[in-house]
């Protein structure tokens, strides 16, 4: 694991033992993973809209987000995006949890809750927020962990996104039996992005899952090469958000 990863996970843990993720009463738009997935599941390339201030990696991507949340999810909504990602991870990513229900009301889109999930209390927040996936990421987990916490986000109707990063960690992520399986393109010790190994671990993939593409995704032409190779769906995040036209760009992004 990675010195990154696992900052952001000790970070994630010392928030949980403060008693940080309550559930925050009933969500105004209630969780409803189907509908996520169906989104992800119409005919083709299917775009998953990510929103987020920063990373690791890129450093600030969006000035001043609290004042762009509805504006990204009207956007996002006009430029058929399938359904939007939220990263909501405080320390690292400067994230805000809030932010997820006001971009689904906006959007009316459904909303996947991108965060680093250890816990169940995790899961019983997403639903307080309204979110309808969840994504599980297959190197902070051991098996148990993994299998226990996609039992649980089912069990509560989230939809699971299990993010693996090279063939081993696909195949734990199939063996979670998700209903999304995403393959990262983002090396987590080294940050960077390859999508010629994206495109080889495509076909490792066993059938049944979304496959979903994420990170390094800047155009059409890498859309119409990744879905060649088998991916189905499509996470897009800093090339949207660093748009002069994140509209125009995002309809552009399909083949």
């Amino acid at each position: 694991m990675s010195g990154v990863l696992s900052a952001i996970l000790e970070s994630k843990r010392a928030r949980l033992a403060r008693g940080e993720y309550s559930p925050e009463g009933a969500a105004a738009r209630p969780t409803d993973g189907a509908a996520f997935v169906a989104a992800l599941r119409r005919p083709g390339p299917r775009i998953v809209a990510e929103f987020k201030a920063r990373s690791p990696s890129a450093g600030e991507i969006l000035t001043s987000p609290e004042t762009k949340v509805e504006r990204f999810g009207l956007i996002y909504r006009r430029g058929h995006a399938a359904a939007i990602s939220v990263v909501i991870e405080e320390d690292h990513f400067g994230g805000k949890p809030a932010w997820l229900p006001r971009i689904k009301a906006m959007s009316g889109l459904p909303v996947l809750m991108k965060d680093f999930v250890v816990d169940e209390r995790q899961l019983d927040f997403a639903v307080s927020l309204g979110a309808d996936a969840v994504l599980l990421i297959a190197r902070a987990l051991d098996d148990g962990e993994l299998e226990r916490l996609s039992a649980a986000a089912r069990e509560r109707g989230l939809a699971r996104v299990v993010e693996a990063h090279d063939a081993a960690e696909i195949r734990r992520a199939a063996a979670a039996d998700p209903e999304v399986l995403g393959v990262n393109a983002r090396d987590l010790a080294t940050f960077r992005t390859d999508l010629d190994a994206l495109e080889a671990m495509a076909r490792v993939i066993p059938a049944g899952p979304v496959r979903l593409a994420e990170s390094g995704i800047r155009s059409r032409d890498d859309v119409a090469r990744l879905s060649a190779a088998g991916f189905e769906a499509f996470l897009v995040g800093e090339t949207l958000l660093r748009s002069e036209d994140p509209e125009q760009e995002l309809k552009e992004l399909r083949p």
